[in-house]
């Protein structure tokens, strides 16, 4: 064969090569810490979906539910060191490491899906500026619906909770626990069922949508609505793996991304009356907390709100004075 030949077919099978490197397919695992039947997942593979079809396949998103690749308090700093490009984290989780993390776990502060929106927009430049720092960046959140006491036995007050061994899964449920008089178990999501069925805890506050989840009516039978505060689920995203990806991939991750967001918000507000309904045919008496329940948990709120404003310092005043405006 001639050189001239043999250099061209050289170059054509460069060229090729060159061409099948940029169109490589990228894959990456999201480790997510909620069951697969739960509407966040549901939501993440729905996401991952719609990344795919955007991309043509070039990018390749794994949803690992339930906590199955990375215990659900391991998943930020798998993010953040590279372990994992992607995951989910209940935000308000990240407390003790910056206070920021933990504004919707504040009770009384943010009741409804309205104002938890309103909140979330104060917040995101502040917690953008902070993920950026950490060499990460956020996709997108949504709520949980809102939160409510799960217990054993009827309450008209905060004196009735004393002594009650209590899940912590957060640092604002565990100062919760300090406030009214309650034993505080760390206990996460995945490991809350046999927690339960064990007597290890016997109260906790959280949605409807974990007490469905995890069969807390199977333990309890009174769940208390006293819709104290809405904490998100972030999708965050590492920010070497996010600028390794071309222009079009990045747009098409971040317009499936908003479009996540806005419909886990809805099917988040939809469900939360689902979550009650299905809680009642299983058996659990869906309960109306008392005047003196309520003033007493709002004046834990206001506690925990001072408290949470001095640690945030002028961050945190930033992101309460954009929420109240």
């Amino acid at each position: 064969m001639p050189v001239t030949r043999v250099q061209s077919l050289a170059a054509a099978l460069l060229t090729l090569g060159a061409l099948t490197a940029s169109q490589a397919q990228t894959k990456w695992d999201l480790p997510a810490a909620y069951p697969a039947t739960n509407f966040h997942t549901e939501n993440l593979t729905q996401f991952a979906a719609d990344v795919d079809k955007a991309t043509g396949g070039k990018l390749k998103i794994t949803v690992h539910a339930n906590a199955s690749l990375f215990k659900a308090n391991e998943i930020k700093r798998a993010v953040q060191g590279g372990q994992a490009p992607i995951g989910e984290v209940l935000l308000a989780n990240f407390e003790n490491e910056n206070p920021i993390y933990g504004v919707d776990g504040i009770p009384f502060l943010a009741t409804s899906y309205a104002e938890s929106k309103k909140l979330a927009e104060a917040q995101k430049p502040v917690l953008q500026k902070l993920l950026a720092s950490q060499g990460m960046m956020l996709l997108y959140t949504v709520p949980w619906p809102p939160q409510g006491i799960y217990v054993k036995k009827e309450i008209a007050s905060v004196a009735d909770m004393r002594g009650l061994k209590w899940r912590a899964y957060s640092p604002a449920t565990a100062k919760i626990a300090e406030l009214i008089g309650a034993q505080p178990v760390t206990i996460q999501a995945a490991e809350l069922s046999q927690a339960l069925a064990t007597g290890v805890v016997e109260s906790y506050m959280s949605s409807g949508s974990t007490g469905f989840d995890s069969k807390t009516y199977e333990s309890i039978k009174y769940w208390y609505d006293t819709q104290a505060w809405l904490p998100k689920n972030g999708i965050l995203v590492n920010k070497k793996a996010f600028d390794a990806l071309d222009k079009p991939t990045q747009e098409a991750l971040m317009k499936a991304a908003a479009e996540a967001e806005a419909r886990g918000w809805k099917v988040s507000e939809e469900k939360n009356a689902w979550y009650k309904k299905a809680l009642t045919d299983k058996g659990m008496k869906i309960m109306t907390p008392s005047p003196k329940l309520v003033a007493d948990l709002k004046q834990v709120g206001g506690i925990m709100l001072t408290d949470w404003q001095k640690k945030a310092g002028a961050d945190g005043d930033a992101v309460i004075n954009a929420f109240r405006k």
